[in-house]
C-alpha cells in the first residue's frame, strides 16, 4: 500500500472524527457501541440500532506452517468460501499470497505466490455455472489477472498502453516505479454482460474499462480534486441497489470522500466525510465503505449512514507513529485500526481485511 503521509492521515482522522459528531447528532446515531469482555474472545457486538454486528477478530484459521502477512483485500464466493489477498513479501518467493478459508474460518488452501510483494485487488465474479476470482497487484508487478478458484490463471495482462497514459514499456517491462504514467491497479468493479472496471488507484487514477477476456476498451477519471477527478481512487463497486442506471462508485481515498459516476464516467455526486475510504460493497439496500482511519460505515437508502462499525478513530488518530499497527498488544477487541477492504457474504454478515503488519480478518456476524 502507498505511504500515507502524516499530514494525509491526521488531515483525514479530523475530518472524520468532525463528521462523526455532527452525522451522530443529525442521524439520531448513538455513539458506536461496543460491548462484552476483554480480549481473551469473548464476544463484542458493534453497531447501532438494528444494524448491530458481534465481533471476530480472529475467525480465519491459518495454519502454523504459514504467516500472516499485510493483509489487502477480501471476497466471498457463492458458497461463502472467503479469499483473502496479502500483499506479501517478495522475498518470501514460495510463500502464497490467496488464502481460501470455509464458513467456518477453517483453512482450505492457498496459491497465488506469483503475487508475491504486491498482491492487492480480489474479487469473485459469476459467469454462467462457473465462478473466477479477478486478482490485481501493485509494486514491482504491476499486473492484473483472472484465476479459476483453485488458483489456475485463466488471462493475466499489464498495462493498457494503448489509452495513451502511461510510459514506454510500462507493460513489458515493469518496475517498481511510482507515478502518474505508472500502472498500479488497485480494484475491479464488474459490468453485467461481461465487462468490468480496473482502478488505477496508485499509478494513473483512471479507471479502465475491459472486455470479458482482459482487453482494454476506454477509460476516464485522471488526477483531481473531485467532480468525476481523483486523489488516489483506491476502490471502486457497481452500485445496483436502485431502480435505474446502476452507479459507479468511487471511494476517492485521499479527497477523504466517495463519489458516485454515471457508467460514463461523468459525475452525479459527492459524498464527504470519510477517512481515507478504501472499498466498497453492497447487499440488498446496503452499501459497506471501509475506512483507513479505524471504522467501518454502512450505508443505507439514499446513501445515507446508518451505522459505523468498530470507531477507534481518536486513539489510533493520536498514534502519529503508527505504532499500533504494528503491534497486536496495542488492538483493542471490537475495534479497527485500518480497515482497508469489506465485504458481505450471502447472509449479510461483513469480512474486513485491515492493513497492519502482522494482517488480520474479521468477521462482523449480524445480530
Amino acid at each position: 500500500m502507498e505511504p500515507v503521509t502524516r499530514r494525509e492521515f491526521l488531515a483525514a482522522s479530523a475530518t472524520t472524527m468532525a463528521v462523526t459528531a455532527v452525522g451522530s447528532r443529525n442521524l439520531g446515531l448513538a455513539a458506536p457501541a461496543v460491548r462484552g469482555s476483554n480480549k481473551s474472545g469473548s464476544s463484542q457486538v458493534t453497531g447501532q440500532g438494528e444494524y448491530r454486528f458481534r465481533v471476530d477478530h480472529a475467525w480465519a484459521q491459518l495454519p502454523e506452517r504459514f504467516r500472516w502477512q499485510t493483509t489487502h483485500n477480501v471476497a466471498v464466493d457463492a458458497d461463502n468460501f472467503v479469499y483473502v489477498i496479502h500483499e506479501g513479501r517478495a522475498n518470501l518467493k514460495d510463500h502464497p499470497s490467496i488464502f481460501v478459508f470455509d464458513p467456518e474460518g477453517r483453512y482450505v488452501r492457498s496459491f497465488g505466490k506469483q503475487f508475491q510483494g504486491g498482491g492487492h485487488g480480489i474479487e469473485v465474479r459469476r459467469e454462467g455455472n462457473r465462478q473466477f476470482l479477478y486478482v490485481c497487484a501493485y509494486q514491482h508487478l504491476k499486473t492484473f489477472a483472472k484465476l479459476d478458484l483453485k488458483g489456475e490463471t485463466v488471462w493475466q495482462k499489464y498495462a493498457p498502453v494503448d489509452s495513451g497514459v502511461y510510459a514506454k514499456d510500462e507493460d513489458r517491462n515493469p518496475k517498481k516505479i511510482w507515478g502518474r504514467n505508472r500502472f498500479m491497479p488497485t480494484n475491479f468493479a464488474f459490468i453485467p454482460g461481461g465487462d468490468f472496471f480496473l482502478v488505477d488507484g496508485y499509478g494513473s487514477y483512471y479507471i479502465h474499462r475491459y472486455d470479458k477476456d482482459g482487453n482494454w476498451k476506454a477509460c476516464f477519471g485522471g488526477p483531481g480534486k473531485g467532480k468525476g477527478k481523483f486523489n488516489l481512487p483506491h476502490g471502486i463497486w457497481l452500485d445496483t441497489r436502485h431502480p435505474g442506471e446502476a452507479t459507479i462508485v468511487v471511494c476517492d481515498r485521499a479527497n477523504n470522500t466517495v463519489q458516485r459516476l454515471k457508467m460514463d464516467g461523468s459525475h452525479l455526486e459527492t459524498l464527504p466525510g470519510y477517512g481515507l475510504p478504501a472499498n466498497a460493497d453492497t447487499w440488498k439496500g446496503l452499501m459497506v465503505i471501509p475506512e483507513l482511519v479505524a471504522r467501518v460505515t454502512l450505508l443505507g437508502p439514499g446513501n445515507k449512514v446508518v451505522a459505523r462499525l468498530g470507531d477507534d478513530i481518536q486513539r489510533v488518530s493520536a498514534d502519529k507513529k503508527r505504532s499500533i499497527r504494528s503491534n497486536e498488544n496495542l488492538w483493542r477487541n471490537g475495534k479497527f485500526v485500518h480497515p482497508h477492504d469489506a465485504c458481505f457474504d450471502g447472509q449479510g454478515n461483513i469480512f474486513v481485511a485491515e492493513w497492519v503488519g502482522s494482517g488480520r480478518v474479521t468477521k462482523l456476524t449480524r445480530v
